[in-house]
């Protein structure tokens, strides 16, 4: 049977392998995956489940529920006081991951070029890869916060480039994009008619008032943007697998008629507990809180340890932990711990060239946990 080049060339990630490995050990501490421990909460359960003995268990609209793309679109409203047509310029998508997917799909031709800054998740690379396009990697310096500069995207602009990808909280850094470097990103792609993804999955999850900018509160922005936005982080629906865009009409227009021949629609129970979550907000400003507790827990104890450091993370639920002075890669320090120490973190190096001398903890685990993964911690680098 032949497989086709792009299967062969994507290979699952640190973050996958390590989770893997971390799943043979009983008694194996895992801060890999951003998939928090928390349950969805009651009301959003009762309803999926009321949708469900309700017998709404058939298709949607490919585009998704009427009701739930005006939901989307009265929360934008509010939260930036930009309107998106609920008919034309919102799609519901089956996580935020295929919005994203469906979206450069829709965009990218052969060899065209997406640039993304790192550090960047890296599924944006083999996204960009799967339909055909060239991954233009751009590492961000720690001088800089690891906010790449305005005027190197703009000098890595093409003829061939459609688009940027900007992630605000950032994975893996928790880092926010302030509004003047956010202003410039805006400038530069309406200047050279490129579009900006937009993904703000996190931007529910930020600490100690730090404000959250979008692309929405520029001029021209909303013809070149896509907005890219999950249930999943906001409240703790990970595995409902929802999420939506909101972009100009001639995408979502495409975008619809590729889902129809994708997956048809995101699931109706899903669609229906999503309409409940966007109704009543109070349960993300509770995980958000949980969320810095365990952020606090966390950098307190490393803070302890000789010879590494973090600093505390502006949003989402990750954290940077400066290894550098081990003397070991990222993957090394990953691989050690966790055959070791039994303790699972993924290799900077993940997530950009920049992060070498870093792992990702995600703190989506109980607070006992976290101090006990922080004390095998403390064990192995003693031991180096």
């Amino acid at each position: 049977m032949k497989l086709s080049d792009v299967s062969r060339k994507i290979e699952p990630s640190f973050t996958r392998q390590l989770f893997n490995i971390a799943a043979k050990y009983k008694d194996v501490i895992d801060f890999t995956l951003g998939d928090p421990d928390f349950i969805t909460p009651e009301h959003i359960r009762e309803a999926g489940c009321s949708a469900i003995n309700a017998g709404k268990t058939r298709y949607s609209a490919n585009a998704g529920l009427i009701e739930l793309r005006r939901a989307i679109s009265e929360s934008i409203q509010k939260e930036n006081g930009v309107i998106y047509d609920p008919e034309s310029e919102i799609i519901v998508t089956v996580g935020a991951m295929q919005a994203l997917y469906l979206s450069l799909l829709c965009m990218i031709d052969k060899g065209d070029e997406v640039i993304i800054p790192a550090p960047y998740w890296i599924n944006y690379k083999h996204m960009v890869e799967m339909c055909g396009g060239v991954p233009v990697i751009l590492e961000a310096s720690e001088e800089n916060n690891f906010i790449l500069q305005a005027e190197e995207i703009e000098n890595a602009i093409t003829d061939k480039t459609c688009a940027v990808i900007i992630n605000s909280p950032n994975n893996p850094t928790g880092v926010i994009y302030n509004y003047d470097a956010v202003k410039k990103i805006c400038n530069i792609a309406v200047k050279n008619d490129i579009a900006v993804f937009w993904d703000e999955c996190y931007k529910s999850i930020v600490y100690d008032d730090n404000k959250v900018t979008s692309v929405l509160e520029f001029e021209n922005m909303k013809d070149h943007a896509v907005i890219i936005n999950s249930f999943s982080k906001k409240f703790s629906m990970t595995g409902w697998r929802i999420g939506y865009a909101a972009a100009p009409e001639k995408l979502v227009s495409a975008m619809t008629k590729l889902q129809e021949n994708m997956v048809a629609c995101a699931a109706l129970p899903s669609q229906y507990a999503a309409i409940c979550a966007l109704e009543e907000n109070d349960s993300a400003e509770k995980l958000r809180d949980m969320f810095k507790h365990r952020r606090d827990v966390l950098i307190d104890g490393i803070s302890k340890i000789d010879g590494i450091s973090c600093k505390p993370s502006e949003g989402t639920f990750y954290a940077l932990v400066n290894i550098k002075k081990t003397g070991l890669s990222s993957v090394d320090f990953a691989y050690r711990l966790i055959e070791e120490k039994h303790v699972a973190v993924v290799p900077g190096i993940t997530y950009g060239k920049c992060l070498d001398g870093y792992v990702r903890i995600a703190y989506t685990i109980d607070e006992d946990k976290i101090r006990e993964g922080i004390r095998r911690i403390a064990d192995f680098v003693k031991g180096l």
